[in-house]
């Protein structure tokens, strides 16, 4: 059986859809057996997946190809988690690692959404 890369990450739910997968194979966050993958690759058995993520890189070893999705419970049985344990950051660590507001000059006035993320960002630098 064959498996598109893409459509593996979805199932073993690293990724909540397919296109989130697409997307990040396409940015180079997905290396398989330590080369850069492309989405519409072709998985086997056995085949080493690492997915950088923000400040975490997550191993996953290939155990069973499927194309569909399954329950939660049993979407872990088709890897295996080689990962290191997630680092655990405190509120000013992840504030800092995170890329500063900025809006392009001309823009014009920062709608309600972005108004509560920059005071947020405020509050929590202050404290």
């Amino acid at each position: 059986m064959k498996v598109r890369l893409d459509k593996w990450l979805q199932v073993a739910r690293a990724f909540k859809t397919r296109s989130q997968a697409t997307r990040a194979c396409s940015l180079g966050r997905v290396r398989v057996n330590g080369y850069p993958a492309k989405p519409h690759r072709t998985l086997a058995l056995e085949d080493t997946v690492e997915i950088d993520l923000r400040d975490w890189t997550r191993v996953l070893v290939v155990k069973e190809l499927r194309d569909k999705t399954l329950p939660k419970a049993q979407a872990a049985r088709v890897f295996e988690d080689l990962s290191p344990p997630k680092p655990q950051l405190d509120r000013f660590e992840r504030l800092a690692k995170a890329p500063p507001a900025r809006r392009e000059r001309g823009t014009g006035r920062p709608c309600k959404r972005d108004r509560r993320v920059m005071e947020k960002f405020r509050d929590e630098a202050e404290s």
